[in-house]
């Protein structure tokens, strides 16, 4: 679909994502999902519109700790939306609708399994692995160590938001005992 000049179905549109995707979202991602991978709303709109639905109490932001926070949409936007969204094309619902059940899992990894490195004196690459609670900001899981290059610190990053679960499930029967 192309973007919409009428700046009320873009709200609509940001407020239909949210609904559909059923997981709070980065602004970050987006940015990604409405502009970048779909074009359904112009970059710059997009984050106007973003903020207006904050202050309008239409989203709500969950704080995070001091990391990026996530949008989510209110009871309010719920009720809005479910009094006009059938302003939005159907063409376009159902294009949402779409994208939002084919990468709604891609995004929940990319914002819940999160992977940093940094480049240390000695040459080598510190890694920083979690896992962030879906029910609140601290981290369910969080491991560092070493990796000898850069290259195999990427190869880490990658590999962890592939692998993420079944590492710490894997870890978490090793460790924790609950016949105890």
């Amino acid at each position: 679909m192309n973007i919409s000049s009428d700046s009320t179905v873009n709200k609509l549109v940001l407020l239909f994502v949210l609904e559909t995707i059923e997981i709070p979202l980065a602004e970050n991602s987006i940015l990604d999902i409405c502009s970048s991978r779909n074009n359904w709303i112009n970059y710059m709109e997009c984050k106007e519109i973003l903020y207006n639905l904050l202050e309008v109490g239409f989203i709500y932001n969950i704080d995070q700790n001091g990391e990026e926070p996530r949008y989510n949409i209110s009871y309010e936007g719920r009720n809005c939306l479910s009094h006009l969204y059938r302003r939005i094309p159907l063409a376009l619902r159902e294009e949402i609708k779409e994208f939002t059940k084919q990468n709604r899992l891609a995004f929940k990894r990319s914002q819940e399994y999160l992977a940093d490195y940094e480049k240390m004196e000695d040459g080598s690459y510190n890694l920083k692995l979690r896992i962030r609670s879906p029910f609140d900001s601290e981290p369910m899981f969080n491991v560092e160590f070493r990796a000898p290059s850069r290259s195999s610190a990427i190869n880490a990053v990658r590999l962890w938001r592939e692998k993420a679960p079944s590492i710490y499930e894997s870890v978490y029967e090793t460790l924790i005992d609950e016949d105890i």
